[in-house]
């Protein structure tokens, strides 16, 4: 069962494995020639680059896939379940947190255990109804609810993690105040995420030092984006309010609990004989550094699922991660600041290098962008230097066309943090051709 009238998570994003596993050959793939083919230089054209992440993921969606197995109707199955009571923001969603409970039920399996992020702008956009159904059907649920950071690291074992479910995150992260009070949680959630990392506490009356593991999976439920930290190392479910004609069953714990634990204890029966093989499994993944750690446990359970799954993961991997990307770069303390500078040094073709006050003026005459309204009177040079401090990028002494010397900005000082943050904004060249100032 899909959520009616799903749109489309993002456009589609440029791929750069070979286009899916197998389907009940975890491991083995389809095509190589198609990693061969795939383009790997991010400072290509952007409107080639569109046509080619078109080409992959046409190329995706036509794949045959292989015969459904027990693994793959089960996986349907909760996937069902999921649309029954909450409407995800597009079908890839759907697929996603579908994968990503049935990965709770191989934790020990993995090294990085995913977070999941249910964020949504305001309330009464189906985050804690998603929250109660994934109660019902991941692995040793641990509701979070007033328990302290030190409760929950002495709730994990690294023999049989639980996983982790906070709802209302913004009522510990949605202030700087409030997160500062609860740096400790969001410590241990970051650190959760790989294995091996832990925290150390004295105990008893002897004071005596001990390792407390934090390996757990989590899914984080609030109004409003998670800390950058927990965001980077999770699955984004990013949730809506549902429009007119988009209909729901109401969730009755009486009545749909029994059905979902049934489903669950088949779900950790079919998934527990190959605990084994799913750890080690190393999938090519169509996202690179911590996405595809955090993607991987998924992909991996569509591989061992086989039928359409493999196929399906892959694209909701590569969609998904992409709109993230997109979404970094609007951010104002992200890379927006590097792509609207990206753009103003090729409007003034390519220019050596801009006054700090002709940047400026550029950067707020943009009324697609923040800057004219940043703070009280627009983004200041102070500002400005600020938020590129963080790239290592530094104003300095710049030659202007009248042979005067100002305060400005070297274009050369952006080639590395633009090929780095923001590749597909425009072509960057792959190495200088002018001096270094």
């Amino acid at each position: 069962m899909q959520p009616e009238n799903p749109e489309s998570y993002s456009a589609p994003a440029r791929a750069l494995w070979p286009a899916a596993a197998i389907p009940g050959q975890p491991g083995a793939h389809l095509n190589p020639a198609q990693g061969d083919s795939a383009d790997p230089n991010l400072d290509g054209d952007a409107d080639t680059r569109s046509a080619d992440e078109a080409e992959v993921a046409s190329s995706l969606e036509t794949v045959t896939d292989a015969e459904p197995t027990l693994g793959s109707e089960l996986l349907d199955e909760l996937r069902g379940q999921i649309a029954r009571f909450v409407i995800p923001p597009s079908s890839d969603a759907l697929d996603a947190v579908t994968l990503w409970v049935v990965a709770t039920h191989l934790q020990t399996a993995w090294q990085h255990a995913p977070r999941l992020a249910v964020v949504g702008p305001a309330k009464r956009c189906g985050k804690s109804r998603l929250l109660d159904v994934l109660t019902e059907t991941v692995h040793e649920p641990m509701l979070t609810i007033n328990a302290t950071p030190a409760a929950i690291f002495r709730s994990i074992t690294e023999e049989n993690p639980p996983t982790l479910l906070v709802d209302e995150a913004d009522t510990i992260f949605g202030t700087p105040k409030m997160a500062e009070k609860n740096e400790e949680m969001r410590g241990l959630l970051n650190a959760g995420h790989q294995r091996n990392r832990y925290v150390t506490r004295v105990v008893g009356n002897d004071h005596t030092p001990r390792r407390f593991a934090t390996f757990a999976m989590a899914a984080i439920a609030g109004i409003g984006d998670l800390p950058d930290t927990i965001m980077d190392r999770a699955v984004v479910i990013r949730m809506r309010r549902r429009a007119e004609g988009e209909k729901v069953k109401p969730f009755r714990s009486r009545r749909d609990i029994p059905a979902l634990h049934d489903l669950r204890d088949r779900i950790a029966a079919w998934a527990g004989p190959l605990l084994d093989e799913a750890a080690d499994l190393e999938p090519e993944m169509p996202v690179e550094d911590r996405a595809a750690d955090t993607w991987e446990p998924l992909v991996i359970v569509a591989d061992l699922a086989a039928g359409p799954w493999p196929r399906l993961a892959r694209l909701a991997c590569a969609h998904m991660v992409a709109a993230e990307e997109a979404a970094e770069e609007d951010h104002p303390n992200g890379a927006r600041i590097l792509a609207d500078i990206r753009r103003v040094f090729v409007a003034q073709r390519e220019v050596d290098s801009l006054s700090t006050e002709e940047l400026l003026h550029h950067l707020r005459k943009d009324p697609e962008a923040p800057w004219a309204e940043w703070g009280r009177g627009g983004l200041t040079a102070r500002e400005l230097g600020r938020l590129l401090r963080q790239f290592e990028i530094k104003p300095g002494n710049v030659r202007m066309a009248d042979r005067t010397q100002r305060k400005g900005y070297m274009r050369n000082k952006f080639l590395d943090a633009w090929r780095r943050y923001c590749p597909t904004v425009h072509p960057v060249e792959a190495d200088t051709t002018r001096g270094e100032g």
